[in-house]
């Protein structure tokens, strides 16, 4: 069964140069999964929650790509909260995990690399039936 103790943080590389920096994902070498999907969320209110949901089989890593947010991980018997605030160290939430995102300061943007495309059915949106399912 999925624990939040299966979540772990993802550092990239990074190459730095006078004319600024630049990170890069490789599915390969980098990202946990291969990547079939990104998309990124901005003009976040910073009083917003996101996510509310948990994926069935999707992986996600999750970057603040600008800005700063907390990510609330539950797995059903324990919880705990991940700070991310810099766009090389990423969260990758396995599949069974409840997550909520808050917290978000000014200009956050919060981009994510998924395991697959959007898939409708393969997202669990209500808590009690993620907890229901979980205790089955």
């Amino acid at each position: 069964m999925a624990s939040i103790d299966d979540c772990k943080m993802v550092e990239l590389k990074k190459v730095g140069s006078d004319k600024g920096s630049l990170t890069f994902i490789e599915n390969e070498e980098s990202a946990p999964f291969d990547v079939k999907r990104v998309y990124f969320t901005y003009d976040i209110p910073t009083e917003a929650v996101r996510g509310g949901h948990a994926h069935i089989e999707q992986h996600e890593l999750v970057f603040a790509a600008s800005g700063s947010f907390e990510i609330v991980l539950d797995d059903g018997n324990k919880a705990k909260t991940v700070f991310l605030n810099n766009p090389r160290k990423g969260l990758h939430i396995i599949p069974g995990i409840w997550r909520e995102l808050k917290s978000f300061s000014t200009g956050s943007v919060v981009l994510v690399m998924a395991s697959d495309a959007y898939d409708e059915d393969d997202y669990i949106m209500d808590y009690n039936q993620f907890i229901h399912d979980r205790s089955n």
